[in-house]
């Protein structure tokens, strides 16, 4: 089990009143910077109270405020204990998510930011010198897929959300993929559900219709591979436009919903 305390500066501010919100930050610390791994076990409260050297209630309260920001999770039993969980993109999608609710942001508005964000993903992706080795296999892959699942429309858009997630992550710059990957991870979740309600009330776009959007899609790809921006920034700008309306024309005034961290990862393989 790795050594969990506080330097000595540390223990000289809990002296201060906000004595769990330093715990807090201490632990936020080592979990950020690796010194407590994703999947890690805290040791016991009563260890931590002695490491610490902090009340049982400021402790359990410094746990709280971790384990609001997702940081850890309780599990219950004879094994149980406040398990580490690594920062993660779902994470951040989730409370952004929830800041844009609290708001009452309507889902029209996320699909404007994206229309704005999203090419720009495009254009870098086809500037990367690596882009052939690196995001062209992969979006290819999900072309393939694609294809071959024209005739399930859930599998078909969980694909197609896919692709667009790969095209954001393949950007190569870390801080664009952060910002605007959580935003694709939001518009994703309500794609989704609008892709299961409109099969199952067979309403999903027509079979031509698919067929159309796989290939923009392989057009996006080769103006990727072929290295050439200003194509690759137009033709995702024209399909996201014309991509949105299907769930905008549903939906374009509902708030935004956060689903949980755990089902945006779920839904993205968002595991890192």
């Amino acid at each position: 089990m790795r050594t969990v305390g506080v330097g000595r500066e540390t223990r000289r501010r809990l002296t201060s009143p906000r004595i769990a919100e330093t715990v807090a930050d201490e632990l936020r610390r080592q979990i950020v910077d690796g010194e407590l791994a994703d999947g890690d076990l805290l040791p016991p409260q009563a260890v931590l109270v002695e490491r610490f050297n902090v009340s049982l209630v400021s402790l359990r309260e410094a746990l709280r405020i971790l384990e609001t920001e997702g940081l850890l999770s309780v599990r219950r039993g004879n094994q149980g204990g406040s398990v580490v969980h690594a920062p993660t993109k779902a994470s951040a999608a989730y409370m952004l998510g929830l800041v844009l609710q609290s708001e009452h942001v309507q889902l029209s508005d996320l699909g404007t930011a994206l229309r704005d964000l999203e090419p720009t993903c495009a254009a870098l992706a086809a500037q990367r010198p690596d882009r052939v080795t690196t995001i062209v296999p992969e979006l290819q892959r999900l072309n393939a897929a694609m294809s071959e699942k024209l005739d399930d429309g859930t599998l078909f858009t969980d694909l197609g959300r896919q692709f667009h997630d790969a095209v954001v992550h393949g950007c190569g710059n870390s801080t664009v993929t952060a910002v605007i990957g959580s935003l694709e991870a939001l518009w994703s979740s309500h794609e989704q559900r609008w892709a299961e309600r409109s099969a199952a009330a067979g309403d999903y776009p027509s079979a031509a219709e698919r067929k159309a959007v796989l290939k923009t899609h392989t057009a996006l790809s080769d103006a990727i591979e072929l290295g050439d921006p200003e194509r690759a920034r137009r033709i995702a700008s024209r399909h996201l436009a014309d991509a949105q309306t299907y769930v905008l024309s549903e939906n374009g005034h509902q708030r935004i919903i956060s689903t949980s961290a755990h089902a945006i990862a779920r839904s993205r393989d968002w595991r890192a």
